[in-house]
């Protein structure tokens, strides 16, 4: 389905695992070659590489929630408060149940937790992108994926894979007409990231134009309506009980949430900060450089989006992306981040995915693998450096 206005497709089996199995063995390529990168760098600093993955920056923050519960903060001296009420708790949930069935600390449990993860994320990002375009458009989309430049984090003990494996099969039962896990699969993203409002935004607005659709024409997407209203009813609340139970925790009703995120610095103001941030790079040279490479990245962002829209994503898709995007561009803090928080809006991917399939293969193959050397290299880099804030 690659019409706006066509039908969310009826429920069908679901996608065969032999289907994947090239993209997934691919995957697995591309992240060990990362894993490689890492560990050789690393060794060449001095520094170590496990750790480098799993007890520094957020994952420090989600072993605490693990081991401790929420509750612990730091406050700075000029009188910010960080508090582990900003980390949702799907993963540290997670964490805990590996740890307590196996001898794994909670630092690895989250790094098992996130390959498992990162493994689903990229079969449910082929899922979406071998229905709605084939194959291997389905192949060069999970490639593309695991060769961004900040690929690495999806091997890191984060939150990015869980939520994009999450947000990924939610779409793709969207598409499917699979309404009631679609809606279990979006509360359990809104469980993992704040983010999880743009899998929560897919489910309802498409819902919504199924049934506004039904109500002008004959034709129907194969679910009764009781289901779709049911994944409508299911979708926010993981979400919603999370940012409820910790306004009641603190004290300070529904909002609560967002006084948490502030302690961080952190919330959405449109883009101001982001603008004023990048208008600052045009101050001084080289930092103009920086200046006009964020200019070209948001430009490519904003092209890929569009491209999208013009060769008629699924509304699902383009909801779910758009909403991304403006949630990571229009952040007023963490700028360093905004590629990381990027990562789960893999159908931005898609128009290069049908790009690359209609290469032959060879060619494909060269672009890919010079790219994932290139990944590689900056995710060692990077970790080795300022790293993920």
């Amino acid at each position: 389905m690659t019409d706006l206005e066509t039908p969310v497709a009826p429920a069908r089996p679901g996608p065969s695992w032999r289907r994947a199995v090239p993209a997934l063995l691919g995957y697995a390529a591309v992240r060990a070659l990362g894993m490689v990168t890492l560990a050789v760098w690393s060794a060449a600093r001095d520094k170590s590489a496990h750790q480098l993955l799993s007890a520094r920056w957020d994952s420090l923050w989600y072993t605490r929630v693990a081991e401790l519960g929420y509750g612990y903060e730091v406050r700075l001296p000029n009188g910010d408060v960080h508090s582990n009420l900003a980390f949702f708790p799907l993963l540290p949930w997670l964490e805990r149940a590996v740890s307590a069935v196996s001898p794994l600390s909670y630092a690895d449990a989250g790094l098992l937790v996130s390959a498992v993860a990162s493994l689903a994320a990229a079969w449910g990002i082929f899922a979406v992108a071998d229905h709605v375009y084939g194959r291997r458009a389905g192949i060069c989309a999970v490639l593309l994926w695991a060769v961004l430049p900040v690929g690495i984090v999806q091997s890191m003990a984060y939150s990015e894979s869980l939520f994009t494996a999450l947000a990924a099969w939610s779409l793709y039962a969207v598409l499917t007409g699979r309404w009631p896990a679609a809606g279990l699969l979006a509360s359990l993203a809104g469980l993992t990231r704040p983010v999880g409002a743009a899998v929560v935004a897919a489910v309802w607005v498409t819902a919504l134009a199924s049934f506004v659709r039904e109500r002008s024409t004959p034709a129907k997407d194969g679910a009764p309506g009781w289901r779709r209203a049911l994944g409508m009813l299911i979708a926010p609340l993981g979400a919603a009980g999370y940012v409820l139970w910790v306004g009641r925790r603190t004290g300070r009703g529904p909002l609560g949430y967002l006084d948490v995120q502030a302690g961080w610095r952190n919330g959405f103001d449109g883009g101001y900060a982001f603008a004023r941030f990048v208008a600052d790079k045009f101050t001084s040279f080289p930092s103009v450089l920086a200046g006009l490479g964020l200019l070209v990245g948001v430009g490519l962002l904003v092209r890929l989006y569009v491209t999208g829209v013009r060769q008629r994503q699924p509304l699902p898709l383009l909801v779910y992306a758009g909403a991304v995007t403006v949630l990571a561009l229009c952040a007023s803090s963490y700028f360093g981040s905004k590629p990381r928080l990027l990562m789960p809006a893999f159908p931005l991917l898609l128009p290069l995915a049908r790009a690359l399939a209609g290469l032959r293969t060879s060619r494909s193959v060269w672009v890919l693998g010079g790219v994932a050397v290139a990944s590689a290299a900056y995710g060692a880099f990077w970790l080795n450096g300022s790293g993920p804030p």
